[in-house]
């Protein structure tokens, strides 16, 4: 159950839907939406349906009217809260049936995870399943007495006549269900708090590994099953896990699933960049909308997998994913935005998912020439690469050495081919119509988005990767971070607006700690402090010393709820915790070591038990099971040798440094004016310091 469970939170990122464009042009209805900013609620703004924001205002017409609530939650980059729309709420009779006796709600789920997560809780206790679209129904106080993903235009007709009598009808009914319904989405997920001395052991990781292996699928990469979802993180953490325990058959599966990624279709060969998953098992066919989230997180994975194993493969994928961040998901003032949709239009000029990136093979003939046979090997533009309607999507199933090798040329000689033969294709789509941008700029994404970049600076040395991660983490202090010590979560059209959830706290934490690590300006190590204090003081459950997901100010929904468990994204508190094990040696503070020993200690045995649900946890878990070692490097060429020191795949260390007297205590007396120091400790205590940067990664290497 816990492997499905997590199968269908993780397919909430895939089941999408698609945003139309909307010109100029008149329109026969216009509704409340239309003075939104997010291009979701916009692709609605003008559906016969009376839709309206989630809003206090919007929640108290509903109790004033006393009508049932129809809260549909969806994204602006996917597929299928397209065709719904297109088939109900395009339609004239079923508008009138949900005008007359619902008020209805559309949700951006990325403006506002909390209200999804409470529906989709409600959903998934209902139906056993989850994803997108989300439709619930709920009683005009909130509470849900009827839900589901996508419907077609007769079962979304049959529900809401059906509700809509029950409600009129038997009140007293709808009442005692949702009573019900509710009681179990505040018990859901609850975790109980560990009051057993923490214990962490290396056997008990061990043994959580042992039953994750049973689910990994060593020949094509992944998880076994009938499509191939990325879980970045996850794959982090083995990476980590097999370099520190020699596990070689791990370290194959890791290096056998970021081959498949990076060959696969779900990469984009001609413009760069990953997207949401592939719908069979050889990484073939994606599901063409691409993720802020997912290429951020892919950058990093592959950044330390390059640190790791020096493969130029992983090298190419992290530059031309970045090119093509910069190229369509950067802002002039430094923000990310969050997504290209997954339809585009066709030359018949209709939606259609993948038109973009697909091509015909009259098309490569006739761009291609006298290439076209070399090309077609390469991409198995044949009957290996062929998808639907005549259309291939590009993918290798070899690597370049060996094509080359077979094909009698030389390595130099296919490169500049593949140059060429990109250039050529990219022209030509280029012609296409794009697909639709999500121009939203979310703070969580973002942070993530900072940290790829730090990744891809540590591995490559590329001053400009440096230089693009600063200026967001600018924007984020400039415009996302308030006065009060709290951040925002969303950014669109120069506004600043809904209140920080701890997603936002967690990754912006850790993305300012991994900017100290590559600047050693402490300005950054002390906006993480303020911020974990900010969120300890209006997040946190003393009782549980875990995070709520929204803060002791939100108001509007029926319950609070923590985000536990870890997706495609780890949840909030898994990465809250490794903050504040981080942030507890930078600043010798016991709260918040304890406080991350504790939650840790609370989800133990879930993670154990459920190792692909908490994966983020294990790899917290090992900074306690095996040598972590806090790296202390003090003088004037403290930037240099940190550099040098980022340069190895070094994943259980922490790295501080100053090029002046400082204060943090890690540092505090190690500071000397004519040489620079190297502190290697472990457990408060450390061995003599050294000056070379290989002596000092040896005795990490070596167990000191």
């Amino acid at each position: 159950m816990r492997i499905l469970y997590l199968l269908l939170i993780v397919s909430c990122f895939f089941i999408g839907c698609n945003k139309k464009q909307h010109t100029e042009e008149y329109h026969k209805y216009t509704n409340d939406l239309i003075n939104e900013t997010s291009p979701y609620l916009l692709q609605h703004a003008h559906n016969p349906v009376n839709w309206k924001a989630w809003n206090q205002e919007t929640l108290d017409l509903a109790k004033a009217e006393n009508k049932l609530i129809i809260i549909s939650v969806g994204y602006s980059a996917c597929h299928w809260c397209h065709v719904m729309e297109e088939e109900s709420f395009e339609n004239e009779a079923v508008a009138k049936l949900m005008n007359d006796n619902f008020i209805s709600i559309k949700v951006d789920r990325e403006e506002r995870p909390d209200i999804d997560q409470v529906y989709m809780n409600a959903v998934q206790l209902m139906t056993g399943k989850g994803g997108w679209p989300l439709n619930c129904i709920a009683l005009p106080d909130g509470r849900p007495i009827f839900g589901g993903t996508y419907f077609t235009k007769e079962e979304w007709t049959k529900a809401l006549t059906e509700l809509s009598g029950l409600y009129k009808n038997n009140p007293k009914k709808a009442n005692e269900y949702a009573d019900k319904l509710v009681a179990g989405i505040q018990k859901s997920q609850l975790i109980s708090v560990n009051n057993s001395q923490a214990n962490f052991k290396s056997s008990e990781l061990s043994e959580a590994v042992k039953l994750w292996q049973e689910q990994l699928d060593y020949k094509e990469g992944g998880l076994v099953g009938d499509a191939k979802f990325p879980m970045p993180n996850a794959l982090s953490f083995l990476l980590r896990y097999s370099t520190q325990n020699k596990d070689k058959a791990i370290q194959t599966y890791v290096d056998t699933t970021l081959k498949k990624m990076a060959n696969g279709g779900i990469y984009d060969h001609i413009g760069g960049g990953f997207s949401r998953y592939s719908t069979d098992v050889k990484w073939h066919v994606p599901h063409f909308e691409k993720m802020l989230y997912d290429n951020a997180q892919l950058v990093s994975l592959y950044a330390d997998a390059y640190l790791a194993t020096k493969n130029e493969l992983y090298k190419k994928t992290v530059v031309e994913t970045l090119n093509f961040v910069e190229k369509e998901l950067v802002a002039p003032n430094g923000a990310f935005y969050s997504s290209l949709d997954a339809d585009s239009k066709n030359k018949e000029k209709k939606l259609e998912e993948g038109a973009y990136y697909v091509w015909k093979k009259e098309e490569l003939q006739a761009l291609l020439k006298s290439d076209f046979s070399l090309f077609q090997k390469y991409f198995n533009s044949n009957e290996n690469g062929l998808w639907e309607n005549g259309n291939y999507v590009l993918f290798k199933t070899q690597s370049d050495k060996d094509f080359a090798l077979q094909n009698k040329l030389t390595l130099t000689e296919l490169d500049v081919k593949i140059k060429n033969w990109k250039q050529i294709l990219l022209t030509a789509r280029n012609k296409r119509s794009r697909p639709h941008l999500d121009d939203k700029t979310l703070t969580s994404w973002n942070a993530l988005m900072i940290r790829g970049y730090i990744s891809a600076y540590r591995a490559f040395k590329n001053p400009h990767y440096k230089e693009i991660a600063l200026k967001n983490a600018n924007f984020i202090l400039e415009n996302q971070l308030q006065k009060d010590g709290s951040l925002y979560h969303s950014y669109k059209d120069g506004k600043s607006s809904i209140v920080g959830f701890s997603e936002d706290y967690a990754t912006v934490i850790d993305a300012f700690i991994a900017v100290y690590q590559i600047t050693l300006d402490e300005k950054w190590l002390n906006k993480a402090k303020q911020l974990t204090d900010y969120t300890m003081t209006h997040f946190l459950d003393k009782k549980s010393n875990l995070f709520y997901f929204t803060s002791n100010a939100a108001t509007g929904l029926i319950t609070r709820k923590m985000e536990i468990a870890d997706n495609v994204i780890p949840g909030s508190n898994s990465i809250l915790a490794q903050n504040l094990f981080l942030l507890g040696h930078y600043y010798s503070n016991d709260t918040y070591s304890k406080t991350a020993q504790q939650m840790l200690n609370n989800v133990k045995e879930e993670a154990l038990q459920s190792p692909t649900e908490y994966y983020n946890w294990l790899n917290l878990m090992l900074n306690y099971t095996g040598n972590y070692y806090e790296v202390a490097i003090s003088g004037k060429d403290a930037l240099t040798k940190t550099s040098q020191l980022q340069s190895y795949y070094l994943p259980n260390i922490l790295i501080a440094g100053a090029t002046k007297e400082s204060k943090l205590p890690i540092l505090e007396n190690r500071f000397a004016d004519d040489q620079t120091y190297i502190y290697v400790c472990v457990n408060k205590t450390c061995k003599m310091p050294e000056k070379d940067v290989a002596v000092a990664v040896n005795k990490i290497k070596n167990g000191l």
